[in-house]
């Protein structure tokens, strides 16, 4: 397994330019008997992130584990090394995760987050969830004190990033799966999920994410059947349902309004006579069942019977491969504004960089002088003249503004650093150099007679 290559940088930027960098495994690079082992509980984050943020090289750091990604978002001075070390070692015993992480840094990592937020590096594309997740991730970071400025403008990016893909594109607005059009359906059917009695027959990833779409949608009631009962009370535990083993089904079939199926049977599960057991049971009150198994778990000629409503896989493809198209010509237009929404990040972090040195400078000389006034009002309350402390104020203000520029002129001189004295020519220029030395422009010489500057009072 190799890690996951790089996407070309921003033209025109540094690669470390954002000075950030993300580092993990997901459902590209590594198989799920390792992600869960380096999966995080809500509980356990903080914990996590505290032992991050103790390492010598990271500065800030934000952590986002789901069951189909786990990754670290961090400045680190190390280009994210210690991370790599510190996520690759979390369990305790097996193989070496190096070969399964992947590491972003600067304007790819910026690039990664906006497609994991807006839900184009998902399983499922373009799936809603992942952008809760995501600000769940910064806010727990947020509260534990990982998160520093630089971290925090990212992921607020991020999120308006994501808004905007699912506002300008319909990249969320249809599913995409077999039991995402499934559900769909059944929203779409006589049969309210709010009032609505869910059977789910099988215990593998395709009743796993149509028990997830069914949770979101509000069902009123999960039961859950598998031939292996601890498969079922697994999957039920996690979503509120209620398991049986697969023998009880024709005892609890009547109390289901929908019918989800997707197991590996090489025979029908579902036969007539059950069914038409059931629905004498409900007084026909009618049931729709969704077979989405290959082959299918539902005797065809359940479709005879009156009050039942049949669709299967091939009913359902269509819409399916109809939903995908729109989708990925959704994600080609997200695709488009996340480019765009990396370009201008990258572009505001450059911006803020270059007015940095500024900022620091006018700190400076506020700081000295806010120090330097206060001494010189001190001596001035002490009884000192007017004229000396305002001696002092000047002689001490210039000291201090001055003194880190010239011992660096001064080294720069000694070590031959041409460059700095090229910079020093321009923020310093000699009076009779600078701009104003041009004759055209040049102003009167001050006449011998002319009054000085008015005495200081």
């Amino acid at each position: 397994m190799t890690s996951v290559s790089p996407r070309p940088a921003v033209p025109g930027t540094r690669q470390d330019s954002p000075g950030v960098y993300v580092l993990g495994l997901n459902h590209q690079t590594a198989p799920v008997a390792l992600r869960e082992r380096v999966a995080f509980s809500g509980e356990a984050v903080p914990a996590a992130l505290a032992a991050l943020r103790a390492l010598p090289s990271v500065r800030e750091v934000a952590l986002l584990s789901t069951c189909n990604r786990t990754e670290l978002y961090a400045v680190a001075d190390d280009d994210g090394i210690a991370l790599a070390d510190w996520l690759a070692s979390h369990p305790d015993e097996g193989d070496d995760l190096h070969a399964y992480l992947y590491r972003h840094g600067g304007a790819d990592a910026v690039r990664h987050l906006f497609r994991v937020a807006t839900g184009l590096d998902s399983l499922v594309l373009g799936e809603p969830q992942i952008l809760g997740q995501v600000k769940e991730a910064w806010s727990t970071a947020r509260a534990a004190g990982s998160l520093g400025p630089q971290l925090d403008r990212l992921f607020q990016h991020a999120f308006s990033t994501a808004k905007r893909a699912r506002s300008d594109t319909r990249i969320g607005a249809n599913p995409v799966s077999v039991a995402s059009t499934a559900v769909r359906l059944a929203q779409e059917s006589f049969a309210r999920l709010e009032d609505s009695t869910v059977m789910l027959i099988g215990a593998g990833e395709t009743i796993e994410l149509a028990a997830r779409h069914l949770v979101q949608a509000r069902a009123k009631r999960l039961l859950v059947a598998n031939r292996t009962l601890a498969h079922a009370q697994d999957l039920a535990i996690r979503h509120g349902g209620y398991a049986l083993p697969l023998a009880d089904l024709g005892k609890h079939l009547a109390e289901a309004d929908i019918v989800l199926s997707a197991t590996a049977s090489r025979e029908p599960i579902l036969l007539k006579a059950q069914v038409s057991a059931a629905l004498e049971a409900r007084k026909h009150r009618p049931m729709l069942l969704l077979d989405l198994a290959v082959p299918r778990d539902i005797a065809p000629d359940v479709a005879d019977l009156r009050d039942v409503f049949l669709y299967t896989v091939d009913d359902l493809e269509r819409a399916i491969e109809d939903n995908r198209r729109r989708r990925r010509e959704a994600a080609d237009e997200a695709e488009a504004i996340v480019e765009l929404q990396v370009a201008r990040y990258v572009e505001q972090l450059a911006a803020h960089a270059r007015t940095e040195p500024l900022k620091r400078l006018r700190a400076h000389g506020e700081a000295a002088r806010a120090e330097v006034l206060a001494r010189a009002r001190a001596q001035l309350a002490a009884g000192m003249p007017p004229e000396d402390a305002l001696n002092y104020l000047a002689h001490t203000l210039t000291n201090r503004l001055l003194h880190a520029p010239t011992v660096a002129l001064r080294e720069a001189a000694l070590l031959g650093n041409a460059e700095l004295a090229r910079a020093a020519d321009k923020l310093f220029p000699d009076p009779g150099t600078g701009p104003a030395a041009d004759p055209g422009n040049e102003p009167p010489a001050p006449s011998a007679t002319l009054p000085g500057p008015a005495a200081p009072r």
